[in-house]
Parts: structure tokens; C-alpha cells; sequence
């Protein structure tokens, strides 16, 4: 066990449920003290910060903030750091995702998904670069496989992942070598919380077209943003965790 003065702190958004709640659960397996943040899943969030502190006294603590509001972000980031006087790690995992085809899209479901996928990454890791700098820490941004070959009616959400791509790379040559950022773009790993009742057959279709013909896990992309958090020589990549699909 690391000290206490010792113990790297991370930064997970929208991890109150789902691959962001896994995430944080591995990090601090891992030792990280851990700032989960949410915007509408406040009882889930409290919910996984007690059995961490359960587990580990002052580990974990909760943070609220709508990330499309730049004062949000600003207000998130410095209660991030201001905790516990440091901050190691900045997983931008928080997402929208949802259809809008071309022929029905509105401004508002641009602003939101540009917003949450793009927008919200961009300027939270601005907010924390200064922080960052000073424990040579990173960002991993989750992705998707979307960002390179779009999903059919889902344009816009598409187009902000692959925003996504381009932002991971700028910001690993702005920031190098102080800070290192990379991505990570999931495949079939959890069904879309609207596709929670799709048939079987829809399933099975969309096994069919991974390699290694079966769903991933959470466990595939926690494991990927471990080896990414201590992986010293590496920045500027995208880690596709799709068991094959994308070839």
C-alpha cells in the first residue's frame, strides 16, 4: 500500500453507473483515491462512494455538475483537486448517446451530444492541466468505434467521437511531455440503455460481425484504462477494445 500523501487521485466522469462505475472500482482496486462524478445519478454515486469508503476510508468522494455548463466544469475540476491537493488522472467518460437522423436532428441534439462527447472533455481537461502538469498525470478519454466507421443514424454522435479522436491527439502533443492522453474506443461491450430489450436476434446479429464472436466485458476496458494509466511512454494512441470487430 502507497501512503496516504503517496495515493494518486482520479477523476472519472459520469461514473456513477455503467463502464464509468467500473472504471472506478478498478482505480481504486489500483489505489487511486477517486472523485466520481454524475449529473442526474446522484443516489447511484452515493451509493458506490460508501462501499468505497467502507473499503478504504476517505477514498472517494462524489461530485454533481452538469458538464455543458463551463462554470460546472470549472466548479467539478477544482473540487476534484482540491480534495485531497492533487490530481493524477482525468477519465472523460461521460456520454450522450442516442439516434438522430439526418432528416430529424435538432440544434438542441446537436449541442447536447457535440456537448457531452466533445465539448465537455475539452474543457474540463483545460481546467485541470495546470494540476495535471504537477503529478506528470493524464487524460484517457473513452471514445468509440463509431468515431471511424459512423453508426447509421446516429450523424452527429458519430461526428463528436470522432471529434474525440482529433482532441486526444491534439491535446497529447500540446501537453507532452508533462501530461500523456490517449483514448479508448469500446466496441459491443454493453447493449445502449435503449437497446436493453433488444430481441435475440438483433444480439446475435450483432455478434456475428465481432472476430472474436462474443460481447466484451467491462473488465476489457477497465483493463485498458489500467494499462494506459501507467503506461509511460505512450501518448497520443487510440486503443480499440472491439474483439476484432473493427477489422
Amino acid at each position: 500500500m502507497t501512503t496516504t500523501l503517496d495515493q494518486p487521485v482520479a477523476l472519472v466522469t459520469g461514473s456513477a453507473k455503467r463502464i464509468g462505475a467500473e472504471i472506478v472500482k478498478h482505480l481504486h482496486q489500483k489505489d487511486y483515491r477517486v472523485v466520481i462524478h454524475h449529473h442526474s445519478s446522484e443516489k447511484e454515486a452515493l451509493a458506490l462512494c460508501d462501499i468505497l469508503n467502507t473499503s478504504r476510508q476517505d477514498s472517494a468522494i462524489a461530485v454533481q455538475g452538469n458538464l455543458l455548463d463551463i462554470e460546472k466544469c470549472k466548479a467539478v475540476a477544482e473540487v476534484a483537486r482540491n480534495q485531497w491537493q492533487r490530481i493524477d488522472l482525468l477519465v472523460n467518460n461521460a456520454s450522450t448517446f442516442y439516434p438522430t437522423p439526418i432528416t430529424e436532428a435538432t440544434e438542441q441534439q446537436w449541442d447536447d451530444l457535440i456537448g457531452t462527447n466533445l465539448k465537455a472533455p475539452f474543457f474540463l481537461s483545460q481546467q485541470l492541466v495546470p494540476h495535471l502538469k504537477e503529478t506528470n498525470g493524464n487524460i484517457i478519454n473513452i471514445v468509440d468505434i463509431y468515431a471511424k466507421s459512423p453508426l447509421i443514424g446516429h450523424p452527429i454522435y458519430s461526428i463528436a467521437k470522432a471529434g474525440n479522436v482529433m482532441l486526444t491527439k491534439s491535446l497529447a502533443k500540446e501537453l507532452a511531455p508533462d501530461i500523456r492522453v490517449n483514448g479508448i474506443a469500446p466496441g459491443n461491450i454493453l447493449w445502449p440503455n435503449k437497446n436493453e430489450t433488444a430481441t435475440s436476434e438483433e444480439k446475435k446479429d450483432a455478434i456475428k460481425k465481432i472476430a472474436m464472436q462474443r460481447q466484451g466485458s467491462l473488465n476489457d476496458i477497465t483493463q485498458a484504462v489500467i494499462y494506459l494509466a501507467d503506461a509511460p511512454y505512450i501518448t497520443g494512441q487510440i486503443i480499440t477494445v472491439d474483439g476484432g470487430r473493427s477489422i
